[in-house]
């Protein structure tokens, strides 16, 4: 770790690492989300029908889940910064080929395969972790966070005009292609100009790959039950492609995905016993123990805060044009405040734990959640335009808060796999905007957002069980001996 000052407008050392970090990962949502602004186009392109918009929309986020489990197990393995690197240069490919794509097939095969950016978030939480000591991490994190991810609201608000500027009916194109370069080329900057760690630091990494290792047998097992959501949320996206949604794929494609996940989860399970066998025929020192429950209370409460900002985020500037009878354009216009807001609030939440401590902010934080999206369920015709934007952005500030102070915990628990741990912790996050916009599907506006205030009680009762990252925390290096890493 560095012990320079922390000052946002400094370029270099730890502050270097963290501006390109976050420069990287705004430039991944960017890409990751510049099929939204410009959908209005390419369905007048391809003549789409509506459920072929809606099969691109699935698309874009059905290999997010699992990128994000893989890609952590590839920066603990390889570090982040070939990790990174090579996740840019590659998806600019399918950008591409998105880009300059002559068939709804091409389309859709090239949206799928983009869906795997949207990991690039996980990559930079563990470089960013080897960077900065632990009273600074949750502030640096949620920087990292909470401007990488306005890129998502850039997208929506520049990709228009860039493809206004070239004209024609093909503007898009070329507005998506820029994304594309634009992560190509900060791919090399990438590599060019960050190291995994601060020169004389060590990089630690599992002893195997493959899976998360745990230390405990209960924990063998708890490890597997939290798996099966993400399959569960993978189904139902195939699900909703089927016959029984809107029919594009066939019922017999159908079934050879949902008996291929079966067939993943089995074989997943039998890495996890791979490499995990150890604990049941061998006591793991205690010092080298670390409890897989707090990742669980970080898994529910991702699933709250960033699961729910996807889907609210998705289904706002509808809400607001229905209940106050506004123009697309207006309703956009307000319904975007919610994502500005992660500017500030994702670096708050991590700033607030860094001071006032993980466990006691994480519980002010989602109770503010709870209460949010409460108020938010009450919004109505009725109410004054203004006071409903006003709830909406108080609303927004705790879940992104609460976003920024999850990450501040990750890289505490176990340094070693932090890439993996934000994975899963990141994957929960898409797996609750799968359910969430499942619910919305089916329920009314108000019903929704109680359902995600209900869902904030549960990650209240979870915190209750997280344990406040204290002392230090036991790595082994290259050479086989345990280092201890100070966590408080």
């Amino acid at each position: 770790m560095t012990t320079e000052r922390f000052n946002l407008l400094a370029f270099t050392g730890k502050m270097k690492i963290l501006h390109l970090s976050w420069i990287a990962f705004f430039i991944t949502f960017v890409v990751w989300f510049n099929l939204a602004p410009m959908l209005q186009a390419i369905k007048e392109t391809f003549g789409l029908t509506k459920a072929q918009v809606t099969t691109l929309l699935i698309l874009n986020v059905a290999l997010t889940i699992p990128a994000r489990v893989i890609i952590g197990i590839l920066t603990d393995r390889f570090g982040p910064r070939l990790v990174y690197s090579s996740l840019l240069v590659i998806m600019a490919i399918p950008c591409f080929f998105f880009a300059f794509a002559e068939s709804y097939t091409q389309l859709a095969i090239a949206r799928f395969a983009l869906g795997a950016i949207g990991a690039g978030f996980v990559i930079g939480i563990r470089m960013v972790s080897e960077w900065f000591p632990h009273n600074e991490l949750g502030t640096a994190e949620g920087v990292y966070g909470g401007w990488g991810n306005f890129g998502s609201a850039a997208a929506a608000f520049t990709l228009p005009t860039v493809a206004l500027m070239f004209g024609g009916e093909d503007g898009w194109r070329w507005a998506v292609a820029i994304t594309g370069l634009m992560s190509l080329v900060m791919g090399f900057i990438y590599y060019a100009g960050t190291s995994d760690t601060p020169k004389g630091s060590t990089y630690y990494k599992p002893k195997q790959s493959g899976a998360m290792e745990i230390t405990s047998k209960n924990d063998f097992f708890f490890l597997i039950v939290m798996k099966v959501p993400m399959y569960i949320a993978l189904a139902v996206l195939a699900w909703r492609l089927s016959p029984a949604r809107v029919d594009m794929i066939s019922q017999m494609t159908s079934n050879l995905i949902y008996t291929g996940l079966v067939l993943l989860f089995v074989y997943e399970v039998s890495l996890v016993w791979k490499i995990n066998k150890k604990v049941f025929s061998e006591e793991i020192p205690a010092v080298q123990k670390f409890s897989f429950k707090q990742v669980a209370v970080l898994c529910v409460l991702y699933f709250a805060t960033f699961g729910s900002e996807l889907a609210v985020v998705s289904m706002l500037p509808l809400f607001f044009a229905n209940t106050f009878e506004l123009t697309p354009v207006l309703a956009g216009m307000l319904a975007s405040g919610y994502a500005f807001m992660n500017l500030m609030s994702r670096p708050g939440g991590g700033w607030i734990s860094d001071r006032y401590g993980r466990r006691r902010t994480l519980l002010i934080l989602t109770a503010g959640l709870a209460i949010g999206y409460l108020l938010m369920s009450t919004v109505s015709s009725s109410w004054p335009l203004a006071l409903a934007v006003i709830a909406v952005m108080a609303c927004s500030f705790f879940v992104q808060a609460g976003e920024g102070a999850v990450f501040a915990v990750v890289p505490l628990i176990k340094r070693s796999q932090t890439g993996q741990i934000a994975g899963m912790t990141g994957a929960y996050g898409n797996v609750g905007a799968v359910v969430y916009l499942l619910v919305y599907s089916m329920v009314p506006a108000s019903t929704f957002f109680l359902v995600i205030a209900g869902t904030a009680v549960v990650g209240f009762c979870a915190l209750l069980l997280l344990e406040e990252p204290s002392g230090e925390i036991a790595e082994i290096d290259e050479h086989g001996k345990v280092k201890l890493i100070a966590v408080s």
